[in-house]
């Protein structure tokens, strides 16, 4: 079901958990998904030795997907118009992560009724690790 303007209001927060334990094997199954098999992200020794890690840790993009799903959750499939994030922090396996969405603006673009969202993803310790913004249609 989408998201109506009449539902909302500038300031009203959506928060979805979006893992409750990151494992390595969900890592390693991005990078397969992805082709991006930085050992980075899929091998302890090197990042640790010779990057100087304490291990591997999230892709990036896995991450912005994650929380991607959680903006598209509450507004509903294909109303997102725009979509970026800014990495903040590197995520490890074991974080919790929960998305946040605030409700930055509502507009109307030539007929089409839009929502600006802040978009924020926080670890369990409280720190951001991605921010960033959408848009969404909204009847």
């Amino acid at each position: 079901m989408a998201l109506r303007s009449a539902e909302i209001a500038v300031g009203e927060v959506h928060e979805q958990v979006l893992v409750d334990d990151l494992t390595r094997t969900q890592i390693v199954q991005y990078a397969g998904a992805s082709g991006d098999y930085n050992p980075l992200h899929t091998d302890d020794v090197y990042a640790r030795e010779a990057a100087g890690y304490p291990g591997v840790f999230s892709h990036g993009m896995l991450v912005m997907g994650l929380t991607a799903r959680a903006v598209t959750d509450w507004v509903g499939d294909g109303r997102l118009t725009r979509y970026g994030v800014r990495f903040k922090s590197q995520v490890w396996p074991g974080d919790r992560l929960t998305a946040r969405v605030t409700v930055a603006g509502l507009r109307d673009d030539d007929g089409v009724g839009l929502v600006d969202l802040d978009v924020v993803t926080l670890n369990e310790r409280g720190e951001e690790v991605i921010a960033g913004y959408a848009t969404a249609r909204v009847d």
